[in-house]
């Protein structure tokens, strides 16, 4: 059964349409696509067309093979990511402050989004002062990896964020300097670098048996024989069983175990932590999130 009609308007395009084609694009492959969406085949391909017909435009180049993304498509596969993301947000947002995502829970209520094991201080000073304030909405701190803190803005399930460049990229929101530090080097504490007082990007990218942790970013690792770390405990324990080393912020300190030795990194770049929201944010209590963070 094909799915309805949608607007004639070239300029017009329904969610809907959005999802089956993200599904095509990412996936290359009709069926593929169809399955990942719980439909026939037939009716997807059709929707494309009739997509492709009404913005006047070829989206996909059709072989036996499979499919591949004209430069068209390539356009849609990214504006269509961010027109989706802002409506999966604006509903997460929305039955958040009706307080329908969580039956019982407050509805004057704030996501803050932070890497896991990093900022303790700041965030208690935060928290503790953000709470003496009138009228002061429910923090939920929501942990998250290096850099899910920008798809977590992006998508609802975070209000805000404590971010830091150069590791985050501040595109598209609005954020405030909240402050700066360096950079360590997180080493085995047996290693022979750990007895070293400081040490250099380059002391530490190529250690023989010790090759630098991998984070992903938008889903996708870096090359490199590093291990792949998907959470904090994971990397670790890595780093205590002489596995890996790790360039972290100087605040990453609160979380070492004994058996790491934090080296202070004479040249990586500063660390600048930032309070970041969406830019069209008309929140009154993350406004008054953000003053509270400001004034520390």
């Amino acid at each position: 059964m094909d799915t309805p009609d949608t607007p004639d308007t070239p300029d017009a395009l329904e969610t809907r349409e959005l999802r089956y084609f993200l599904a095509v694009a990412e996936e290359l492959h009709f069926g593929r696509a169809a399955e990942r969406l719980g439909m026939a085949q037939p009716p997807l391909s059709r929707a494309i067309q009739r997509l492709e017909r009404r913005l006047g435009v070829s989206l996909l180049q059709r072989n036996r093979r499979g499919v591949a993304l004209t430069d068209a498509g390539e356009m849609l596969l990214h504006e269509g990511r961010a027109a989706l993301d802002a409506t999966t947000a604006a509903a997460r947002r929305t039955r958040r402050a009706g307080g329908a995502d969580r039956p019982g829970g407050s509805r004057n209520r704030l996501v803050l989004a932070v890497k896991a094991g990093a900022f303790h201080e700041l965030l208690h000073k935060l928290l503790d002062a953000y709470a003496a304030e009138p009228d002061a909405a429910e923090i939920e701190v929501l942990p998250s990896g290096t850099c899910e803190q920008e798809e977590m803005l992006r998508d609802g399930r975070a209000d805000a964020a404590l971010m830091h460049k150069p590791f985050n990229s501040l595109a598209g929101f609005d954020s405030e300097e909240l402050m700066t530090e360096g950079q360590i080097a997180v080493l085995p504490a047996g290693h022979p670098l750990a007895a070293h007082r400081t040490l250099s990007l380059a002391d530490v990218s190529n250690i023989p048996g010790l090759p630098l942790a991998r984070w992903a970013r938008n889903g996708t690792y870096p090359p490199g024989p590093g291990p792949e770390i998907h959470d904090q405990t994971q990397l670790a324990q890595l780093i205590a069983l002489g596995r890996t080393v790790a360039v972290f912020p100087d605040s990453a300190r609160t979380w070492l175990w004994a058996e790491h030795t934090a080296v202070p990194l004479t040249d990586a770049p500063p660390v600048v932590t930032h309070i970041a929201w969406p830019a069209h944010s008309r929140s009154l209590a993350l406004a008054r999130l953000v003053r509270t963070a400001t004034r520390l």
